[in-house]
């Protein structure tokens, strides 16, 4: 049979309960030996309870995974499973990036055993289509390794409002080069279709979630309001239709609530304008839709009580909330468990079981694309040979070097000989080490390297503090450190760009000033000394002061007064900045 027949003899085969538990994605422990013990870290189930009571197919990977071997045997374990179950359907695992430098447990894993790739603000810096096109094709050849079939990215907010903290984990502030990079990033991953070699990708966050209110993020209930001060909701509309256009298999809205538009003012994930109108509708997108995460049920994470983002429907009942996403039309609520609800909801005659049907078939219809139905088992030595090969990680390494962005380069300072003093904040000395002799004060250096973070203003919290939020300036006494060792030494300053910085003190008095987005010290110093060749360019535009941040449009991108530098600054070396 064709697979939409294969899909509708199962689906007519499965109950109502096994129909429910489709319906969510929620979090799995990575490499867990014993798949009959609970995680209390994240407050989720045993794999066994999951799987076989609540009759769960589709699971979140969270945490780094170290080993690939261990990783793809206890993937195995968990299929073996779920083959034990009464249809024996496969489970699907998903992932939050894992290629970078980020280690956030709401937003991305660290690489541990993958390849290491700068963050994806690094991949726009650098602005190749091709070169994203390979990064997606080696990810997805390692994810595929250990069974890791979906993609919870790419991520392709545009970064108009400067202070929010998820930019890292985009491709700048410009529509048009994320819609391009988008749709070479989605190649990478899925190929020119989905198939059994491929990674599914999810695009977030519809519709798109960079306007947020003051920067702040609505993980949290301060950040829940999304705002159009510049009418300019459609621009960031641009990244999705791109993806769309490429095949991107599924989307996931925002948490966020949108103030001042044609939409109900609720959070995108339970807004049937914005999911069944927009999405579906002017869009065209048929494929999955996937909640954010935990729209329902009010949890703890890391020690953190985390009230349900449901912004805008807080007095709903958590019945009423998976009522409300399902009648705005998410196929599947993320970061949840609750499968009983939706079988409530039915057998109340809430909710029909040919709306339910019409979501399970989406889901079912990607087991079998995927070919998981055929064969959910990986191989574990290919495993071990295929994650962190050798030419990934040098391919890694090499988009690090690249993606180095030289802002300032004053009298043509760089690149420097090596062998000379360095004195070095921000890099080890054994590294340091081996490109010059390392000093312990700036008055005896020849030059001296720092490696700095951008600035944010800390929270509290075991995972509000994950979130770099706030303030874009280096406090004061920060600034003072930094011009005073630039009035000693000639100084190079590498600032790694989470968030557009405001660094206006650096750009007047470093020597040379370098950006970054995810690299090694290695990388830095490699470039610093000349054995490899800067080739970034700013993928957003960096303020001149938080003046300027707070009187900008949030949903507008370039609006900030007078930026020191502009969207697309890279000097080369030899190549002195009026050009």
């Amino acid at each position: 049979m064709d697979i939409d027949a294969r899909v509708e003899e199962l689906l007519s085969r499965m109950t109502l309960a096994e129909k429910a538990g489709m319906l969510f994605q929620t979090m799995i422990v990575v490499g867990s030996g014993d798949l009959s013990e609970p995680n209390s870290a994240f407050r989720v189930n045993s794999a066994e309870y999951m799987i076989k009571e609540q009759q769960l197919s589709h699971f979140n990977v969270v945490r780094a995974a170290d080993d690939a071997r261990t990783l793809a045997e206890w993937q195995n374990r968990l299929q073996k499973l779920a083959a034990s179950t009464r249809l024996g359907i496969p489970v699907t695992l998903s992932t939050d990036p894992r290629h970078h430098f980020t280690e956030n447990v709401g937003t991305a894993a660290a690489a541990g055993a993958f390849s290491q790739w700068p963050e994806t603000l690094g991949l726009a810096a650098i602005g190749s289509a091709e070169l994203v096109q390979r990064f997606g094709d080696i990810a997805r050849q390692e994810y595929v390794a250990v069974g890791l079939r979906l993609a919870l990215h790419p991520q392709v907010d545009l970064a108009t409002e400067p202070r929010w903290s998820r930019i890292n984990g985009g491709l700048g502030e410009d529509a048009d080069l994320t819609s391009k990079l988008v749709q070479a990033y989605i190649r990478g991953f899925q190929g020119e279709q989905l198939g059994p070699e491929s990674v599914s990708t999810m695009t977030k966050h519809f519709p798109g979630g960079g306007p947020q209110l003051d920067g702040e993020d609505p993980h949290f209930s301060y950040g829940r309001e999304q705002v159009y001060p510049g009418a300019n909701f459609d621009y960031h509309l641009k990244p999705f239709r791109a993806a769309i256009d490429a095949g991107g298999s599924q989307i996931m809205p925002y948490y966020g609530m949108p103030i001042g538009t044609q939409y109900e003012e609720v959070a995108f994930g339970f807004n049937k304008g914005i999911i069944t109108d927009l999405l579906r509708g002017e869009l065209g997108f048929d494929g999955i839709v996937c909640t954010d995460w935990g729209l329902v049920t009010d949890t703890t994470i890391l020690g953190q009580p985390m009230p349900a983002r449901a912004w805008g429907v807080e007095h709903l009942d958590e019945l009423s909330r998976v009522e409300m996403i399902l009648n705005a039309g998410c196929d599947q609520l993320g970061g949840e468990a609750r499968p009983e609800l939706v079988v409530q909801l039915v057998e109340q005659g809430r909710i029909s079981q040919d709306r339910i049907d019409v979501s399970v078939r989406r889901l079912l219809r990607e087991k079998f694309i995927l070919g998981l139905v055929d064969d959910p088992y990986v191989e574990p030595e290919q495993a071990a040979a295929t994650v962190g090969k050798a030419e990934f990680v040098a391919a890694g390494a090499e988009a690090q070097r690249r993606a180095y962005t030289l802002l300032t380069n004053n009298d043509q300072v760089l690149p420097l000989a090596k062998g000379r003093r360095l004195y070095v904040e921000g890099i080890a000395e054994e590294v340091a080490s081996l490109y010059g002799e390392v000093v312990g004060n700036p008055a005896d250096a020849d030059v001296a390297l720092l490696r700095l973070k951008a600035p944010y203003e800390p929270r509290p919290g075991g995972f509000e503090a994950m979130f770099h939020a706030g303030s874009l300036e280096f406090p004061v006494t920060e600034r003072d450190h930094h011009a005073e060792i630039c009035s000693i030494v000639p100084t190079i300053v590498d600032v790694y760009l989470d968030r557009p910085a405001v660094l206006p003190d650096l750009v007047r008095d470093a020597a040379a000033l370098f950006a970054s987005y995810g690299s090694s010290d290695e990388a830095f110093l490699d470039v610093v000394f000349g054995d490899a060749q800067p080739e970034g360019s700013l993928p957003f535009d960096l303020p001149r002061s938080m003046t300027a941040v707070v009187a900008s449009r949030s949903d507008v991108s370039f609006d900030t007064a007078d930026p020191v530098l502009r969207f697309g600054h890279g000097l080369r070396y030899g190549q002195s900045a009026s050009k």
